[in-house]
């Protein structure tokens, strides 16, 4: 049996934090749950604190502001699971689906990574541009063990790196829908002014992230390229053993 580690990565979540981290405890009994505070000042260590005389989970504060590329590293670092699910800290209406929709294509292994898109943002899934940023998302600990100093410090570009790696080694990723979860906007969260100025410092970290990673982009290219090819090669395959057959047939009605 896979052994889980729930990772939950949370800067002044004061609002969410509790649901969220009793879900993921009461939801998964067998699995490691572990809270990365990534240096709150508002009051989300005092009730993490005082949720942990309820439920069992581990809790660490960094002692300063990293950014969530670091405080995600820091989870898997001090976890032990097969398994990392890294799961949001500011999201709502969570149902014990959303983690078996999460972790099943490991149990069945059918994914390398699963993806999981809230259904309730702004941006309908199926046509959702940047689903594959979502927060919620499962790996195997062996994959990303390997490229934790590449994204230790790249911050909010940090699903754009794991994706391209993903990518880049043909690994494969399955997106799943949870539906009901309810995932809230910067805009939601904040004024507009400070929702503009981090939207615009997250877009400049993900295409940074996409600049200094030419060579994990061109080794995804090569490996659609690849796929597409070998598919071409089946679809050949398939038309000549069916025209050798329609042959063999005619020759034998001939005959």
């Amino acid at each position: 049996m896979k052994k889980v580690s729930i990772i939950i990565c949370a800067f002044n979540e004061e609002e969410t934090i509790k649901k969220v981290v009793s879900a993921c405890c009461r939801f998964n009994p067998t699995a490691e749950v572990m809270v990365v505070d990534d240096g709150s000042t508002d009051a989300t260590g005092q009730i993490l604190k005082d949720l942990g005389k309820e439920y069992k989970f581990r809790y660490e504060k960094l002692p300063e502001n990293k950014g969530k590329s670091w405080a995600m590293v820091h989870g898997v670092e001090q976890t032990t699971g097969d398994i990392i699910l890294f799961f949001d800290a500011d999201v709502s209406r969570i149902s014990r689906q959303h983690f078996k929709s999460l972790l099943k294509p490991f149990m069945d292994d059918s994914a390398d990574m699963v993806l999981g898109q809230p259904r309730e943002t702004m941006i309908d899934y199926r046509i959702n541009p940047f689903k594959s940023l979502t927060g919620e998302r499962a790996m195997y600990r062996s994959d990303i063990m390997s490229i934790l100093e590449d994204i230790r410090e790249i911050r909010f570009g940090v699903e754009t790196f794991i994706n391209l790696y993903y990518q880049a080694e043909g690994k494969r990723i399955k997106y799943v829908l949870l539906e009901g979860l309810l995932h809230p906007n910067t805009f939601e969260k904040t004024s507009k002014v400070v929702a503009t100025k981090k939207y615009i410092s997250e877009g400049q970290e993900i295409a940074l992230t996409y600049m200094n990673n030419y060579n994990l982009i061109v080794r995804r290219i090569e490996n659609k390229m690849n796929h597409a090819s070998r598919k071409t090669m089946d679809l050949i395959s398939e038309v000549q053993v069916r025209i050798n057959r329609e042959i063999e047939e005619f020759i034998n009605n001939l005959n």
